[in-house]
């Protein structure tokens, strides 16, 4: 360590380079780094889907679930699996337990997926695999409404769906409320007994001459030819002109025997906003992403796009993360900034202005340091992050309020700037280094804390190892050499003055100690009884263990705090149909659109197919999605939700719950 510090004292201009490098790049990775809220956790839960249309829930688990069961429950650290079949569809989730590594124990529940494929009927869909990912869930929800028809509104919808899913930051753009477009062919069964035709003709005849069917290819001199007989309907025309048969010289087509429209298959489920039937667009941000400059670039695109709808479509913002980011960051910015205005007041009263002001520079230095390590290692800027950096703004000046006190003492004694910090980094060296090694030893091993909560903490030792490394180079190396640029010769210092030269860099300056200070009296009065003193320590030591354990309130993993958001879960039993279903939704929020505080009411009913719901109760046919006025604005919310649960609770057939 002394030789690294005598090589930065011989090279001063590449030590000052350096040193504007670590704020010009830290600084720009502090304003690129993605931001979020919560840290991105792998919730150790994969669930496998699957779908056969028409299929009863007996058969489901009999043709489904069973086999695919079969070769799931072969997959090493599996600690539960729960199986789910409803009409039309089937669903396994696994959970994982300790030493979950996402990436292995997705490719093996593709690998037993594939492998089980073969032994599900032919109809039934491919089975989908998702990953149960927080940094997954929509980050923006943007509810279309209005006056105009359901298939306009699906129309826009998939428009700004594929303009929004071109942008770099978001992974895709799910429709919440779209319905499959299919071609209704409706025939006339007296038309088909005049012209002697049966259904199943009828049927095959469109199938047959539904199809691309590959004619391979063609050698050629001029070379290969690749060939194939074009027969996929795409238009209505097409099928109006189909011939079905001959009668005498006249051909029978389609258009004949039938009438065709386009429209949408049955729903499945439905979907408002504040009552109005609506389409949501749920923008999902790819891992890794800005959520404020994601969420951004999408409401441009969104606004843009609105202008040319008029005033027949509304558009509404729903659970905008963004907000609660900037809110959050901005909230934890000014903390750290009014750390460092106090801890900056504190050095610059005991030290002065001068040496105030040097010591402050390892405050930015050690944070963008830190943070470029960070944005470097590929992490996010999140609470868990700025929370850190709160924690150890107060360790970061330690290194060089020493370094710097020693410095200014020594050139008190008559050293020069150079010869003074130079001897000050060398003599302080390691008691810094033992310092700053014993903090973290307390962080390091928060660095193996396994499970999610292990994943969800590690921002907190990454960050205060980084930082506190950072400020252990500052302290040593960056503000010793500063300093010794800037501060000016004292009259009588002299470079070779051979007394102070030749004085070994380890010793200590004398100095009188401070008989008359009220500090030092004290010390050596305690000193003169050791004994009585560690007794009393002891005793204030196992007091504390024995008072909170007496009047602790317990312990807690996460505080209350005063929500944005409410979810009204419905669930009720019974053969309901999607339309029965929706009735009792659209009655719940009849009952819920008056409430003070809600500013946006979002319902959606669900039908058969659960897919992305899967963290739903079984037996829940809907959900509200509750947004709520500014806290500021409104009355609080615990308030709010025992109003939401007394207009609940008058609903029969029902049970409700509140989150």
């Amino acid at each position: 360590m002394k030789q690294l510090i005598s090589a930065a004292f011989a090279r001063t201009r590449t030590i000052g380079l350096l040193f504007a490098f670590i704020l010009i790049s830290g600084g720009y990775a502090y304003f690129d780094i993605a931001k979020e809220a919560a840290p991105d956790v792998d919730i150790p839960i994969i669930n496998v889907s699957m779908t056969h249309e028409g299929i009863s829930p007996e058969d489901a688990e009999r043709l489904l679930l069973r086999p695919m069961e079969t070769e799931l429950q072969a997959i090493e650290g599996i600690d539960e699996m729960r199986s789910l079949a409803a009409e039309g569809y089937a669903s396994i989730t696994l959970e994982f337990g300790a030493g979950f590594d996402a990436d292995d124990a997705l490719a093996d529940v593709r690998e037993s997926v594939d492998t089980a494929r073969s032994e599900l009927p032919d109809d039934t869909d491919e089975p989908v695999v998702n990953e149960i990912n927080i940094a997954l869930f929509p980050v923006l929800t943007a509810a279309l409404s209005g006056t105009v028809s359901e298939r306009q509104l699906i129309r826009v919808a998939r428009d700004l769906r594929d303009r929004l899913e071109a942008l770099p930051g978001v992974l895709e753009a799910d429709i919440g409320g779209d319905r499959e477009e299919v071609m209704e062919i409706i025939v006339d069964p007296t038309v088909l007994q005049t012209y002697q035709l049966s259904f199943e003709e009828v049927l095959n005849t469109l199938r047959r001459n539904n199809r691309l069917v590959a004619a391979g290819t063609l050698e050629t001199r001029a070379g290969q030819i690749v060939l194939k007989v074009p027969g996929v309907i795409e238009t209505r025309e097409d099928v109006f002109s189909m011939p079905l048969k001959t009668v005498d010289d006249r051909v029978v087509t389609f258009g004949d025997v039938a009438s065709i429209r386009r429209t949408f298959k049955t729903p499945e489920g439905f979907a408002r906003i504040n009552g109005e039937p609506a389409v949501a667009l749920e923008i999902k941000k790819r891992v890794g992403a800005n959520i404020i400059d994601t969420v951004e670039a999408a409401r441009r695109i969104i606004e843009t796009q609105r202008q040319r709808w008029g005033d027949s479509i509304n558009v509404t913002y729903l659970q905008d993360q963004s907000e609660d980011i900037k809110v959050v960051v901005g909230e934890l910015e000014n903390n750290v900034l009014t750390a460092v205005v106090l801890v900056m007041l504190v050095i610059v009263a005991a030290l002065g202005p001068k040496p105030g002001l040097l010591v402050g520079l390892s405050i930015p230095g050690a944070f963008l340091a830190g943070i470029l390590a960070l944005y470097a290692m590929g992490y996010t800027l999140n609470i868990i992050a700025l929370f850190s950096l709160i924690l150890v703004v107060g360790m970061l000046v330690d290194g060089a309020i020493i370094v710097v006190e020693q410095a200014n003492r020594r050139i008190d004694a008559g050293m020069t700037p150079r010869l003074a910090y130079e001897s000050a980094a060398r003599r302080m060296a390691w008691p810094i280094i033992a310092s700053i090694a014993t903090t973290l030893s307390v962080f390091v091993p928060l660095l193996f804390w396994p499970g999610i909560v292990g994943d969800f903490m590690k921002y907190l030792p990454i960050t205060v190892i980084l930082t506190l490394l950072a400020s252990l180079l500052m302290a040593l190396i960056f503000i010793p050499v500063i300093g010794a640029v800037i501060t000016r010769r004292r009259p009588g210092a002299t470079q070779s003055n051979k007394a102070l030269q030749n004085a070994d860099f380890d010793t200590d300056l004398d100095e009188p100690l401070p008989e008359n200070d009220i500090y030092y009296r004290m010390l050596s009065w305690l000193l003169r009884y050791p004994k009585s003193v560690l007794g009393v320590a002891l005793l204030i030591l196992i007091g504390t263990y024995m008072i909170y354990a007496e009047y602790g309130r317990g312990v807690e993993f996460f505080p209350d705090i005063e929500p944005e958001y409410a979810q009204v879960q419905i669930r009720a039993r019974g053969d309901l149909s999607v339309w029965e279903k929706d009735a009792m939704v659209r009655e719940l929020e009849q009952r819920l659109a008056n409430v003070s505080g809600v500013k946006t009411v979002y319902a959606r009913t669900m039908g058969s197919t659960r897919g992305a719901e899967e963290y739903l109760p079984a037996d829940t046919i809907g959900v509200l999605q509750l947004d709520f006025v500014n806290w500021r604005q409104r009355r609080p919310a615990e308030a709010i939700i025992a109003e939401i649960r007394q207009k609940a609770a008058k609903m029969a057939g029902v049970v409700i719950q509140v989150a």
